[in-house]
């Protein structure tokens, strides 16, 4: 338990520092999930978006550009302030909050709040599979009936897989930045209880990054 506090602590300074250091640092163009998960959210009917590990906000300001009213978390304040002055910038203050906040904490939302919950690369830091599990429980919890989950990781083919420093679970620092790297069970074991609507090999960045984006929906 010590060793994850700290690593998780480590993880929490190296962001902070990496969003000082470069502001805006992925630009301001939305993820391909991101322009993927508007055409979802927006077939299920949702106007709410929740997005956890928002960064500096790329994704979460093109959800409230493309209408949604947008909750925004990341344990980052540094991030959070840019993305803050990002949403002043483009006009949508009125569509974006944000709160600072560690998803291995509850969320700080009450039950069935939410329409849909976005988290890109999020559940592939620095988590163990519990934590993994215990965070998509609480997504579980906020989400209304037949909300959509969309989220996106890196997995085992991925070619930092079993590179760098290993802190076991599956995880390995690789320049600083510790991965979780799932396999293919570990997705599976996640949508228990879900409708699996699609696991989408796709890859992005440098190397490249080879990354699973999943899409499940809450029953009814």
């Amino acid at each position: 338990m010590a060793d994850e506090r700290e690593l998780a602590e480590a993880q929490r300074r190296h962001w902070q520092d990496t969003y000082t250091a470069h502001p805006g640092m992925y630009g301001e163009e939305p993820s391909a999930p991101a322009l993927h998960a508007v055409g979802v959210f927006r077939a299920a009917g949702a106007r709410d978006v929740l997005e956890l590990g928002a960064g500096h906000g790329r994704d979460a300001l093109y959800f409230a550009r493309e209408g949604f009213a947008v909750q925004a978390a990341d344990f980052s304040p540094v991030g959070l302030e840019q993305l803050r002055r990002a949403a002043q910038a483009q006009g949508v203050t009125g569509q974006v909050t944000t709160v600072v906040h560690d998803v291995r904490e509850a969320l700080p939302l009450p039950d069935a709040s939410v329409d849909a919950v976005f988290a890109h690369m999020l559940l592939c830091m620095a988590l163990s599979t519990k934590e993994i599990h215990t965070i998509v429980g609480e997504i579980r919890r906020v989400l209304r009936p037949g909300g959509t989950f969309v989220y996106t990781v890196r997995h085992t083919e991925d070619a930092h897989y079993g590179a760098g420093t290993s802190h076991g679970d599956d995880i390995y620092e690789h320049g600083g930045f510790a991965v979780h790297f799932f396999d293919r069970d570990l997705v599976d074991a996640l949508a228990d209880g879900w409708t699996l609507n699609e696991v989408h090999p796709f890859e992005e960045g440098d190397l490249p990054r080879r990354l699973w984006r999943v899409t499940q929906t809450l029953p009814r």
